[in-house]
Parts: structure tokens; sequence; C-alpha cells
């Protein structure tokens, strides 16, 4: 702890400058590949829709999981925000990360690439959805580490400095 007169800081509060950026940094690869996969995804949407078909849900929750991420992404770079209180948040993107690559990579990870090149951009996107479950994935057991371990109070009261 730093004792500034009646003012204490902890290490874990100050942060490095280096820690600092990299968490900038994989914020920001979080927000570029959720709007990558929203693009993506959201071509098919926008086909289907000209052709008068139904939206499939599988392009929805893509979709969606795409918007919730950039959202969240967002959020997390108010500043004064600690990221690492909302590490329950992450995991639950990562989880959804993991059923849209799941989802789509049952479909295309096999698939032969023929025709207009759809078939190949959602094999590319599958391939994104990994970049993006294993982003979140890497923030979440970030910000999991933070909460218990960094934490310089007990976990029961909060009072009792350990």
């Amino acid at each position: 702890m730093i004792s500034l007169g009646s003012l204490t800081r902890s290490a874990a509060d100050t942060g490095s400058k280096l820690g600092l950026w990299a968490r900038i940094a994989i914020r920001a690869l979080q927000f570029i590949f959720a709007i990558t996969v929203a693009g993506l995804y959201g071509t098919d949407l926008a086909n289907a829709q000209k052709a008068n078909k139904y939206a499939d849900s599988k392009w929805v929750y893509a979709e969606v999981v795409a918007a919730l991420s950039a959202i969240t992404v967002l959020v997390y770079l108010i500043p004064f925000i600690k990221t690492w209180i909302f590490f329950i948040w992450d995991v639950i993107l990562f989880i959804l990360w993991t059923a849209v690559f799941g989802v789509f990579g049952q479909l295309y990870i096999n698939e032969k690439p023929e025709g207009n090149g759809g078939i190949q951009r959602m094999k590319n996107a599958v391939w994104i959805d990994l970049i993006n479950m294993l982003l979140w994935f890497v923030t979440a057991c970030y910000g999991a580490f933070l909460f218990f371990f960094h934490r310089r109070r007990t976990l029961h009261t909060g009072r009792a400095v350990v």
C-alpha cells in the first residue's frame, strides 16, 4: 500500500501504463472484431430481407451478441469504470461467443467454398468468432484474477485488510 496521509491506494488501483495500454488494446480489438462480425452476418440478413425471406435466428443471435459486445466495450472505455468488477459480464459474453462459434463452426468449417464467395465469407466469420471468444475469455480471466487476488480486503465484510 502507498500511504499519502489519510489517502491510501493499493498498487492494483494505480496500475501500470503497460497494463492500461494492454487493456485498451484488447478492448479495441474486441470492438473491431465485434463490428466485423456484425458486418459479415449482417450481409446475409440484408440479402434475406431483399429476397423477402425470413431472418434466420442463428444470424440474428450472432448480430445481437456482436452488438452487446460492441456496446460493452464502449461502456468499459468510459474513464473511471473499473472493468474487473464486471468480470461476470465478460464471462457471459465469452459463453455467448462460444455458442456463436459452435453454431457457425458446425455449419461452415467443413464446407467447400463455391459459387459467389458466401461460404468463404462465412468460413472467415467463424474464425473471427473464435478470436472474439478468446478475447472475451482473456478479459474474463484477467477480471476474475483482479477481483479475487488483487483485492486487499476480505470477501465477507470488506473491512479487514489482508
